[in-house]
């Protein structure tokens, strides 16, 4: 009995997913079909069609697991020690001097490896 429970739960979960797709494809069209109209009356109603579509998405079991995934990152971003304005400034300095080191080095060695084959092929 539990697994016919389950079998018609992932039929409605299928049917809900499906609707919510064909609501906000059928937005989209409107949102092109009605291109006379005033831009931000299609905007808002392609918002509203959006929201309403994602409404119905969320009702499904994996809509649930998506809202509940969302929850966790907002935990987790919240446990995150984001680093000071100090230390970001030194960080991209340090970052911007290599970059200039890095591409110094890599000029001289293009200089380099353009002087020895102008030598090899009797160019230069």
């Amino acid at each position: 009995m539990n697994a016919k429970v389950e079998a018609e739960s992932n039929q409605f979960d299928t049917l809900k997913l499906g609707a919510a797709l064909l609501l906000l494809v059928a937005g989209v069209v409107a949102f092109y079909w009605f291109d006379d109209q005033l831009l931000v009356l299609r905007v808002l109603g392609l918002l509203a069609v959006a929201g309403i579509s994602i409404f119905i998405a969320a009702q499904s079991s994996a809509g649930k697991n998506i809202i509940g995934f969302i929850g966790g990152v907002k935990t987790e971003v919240r446990k995150v020690v984001w680093p000071t304005r100090a230390e970001t400034t030194q960080t991209t300095l340090a970052v911007m001097v290599m970059v200039i080191l890095v591409g110094i080095f890599l000029w001289l060695l293009d200089m380099l490896l353009l002087w020895a084959i102008q030598m090899l092929t009797g160019q230069g």
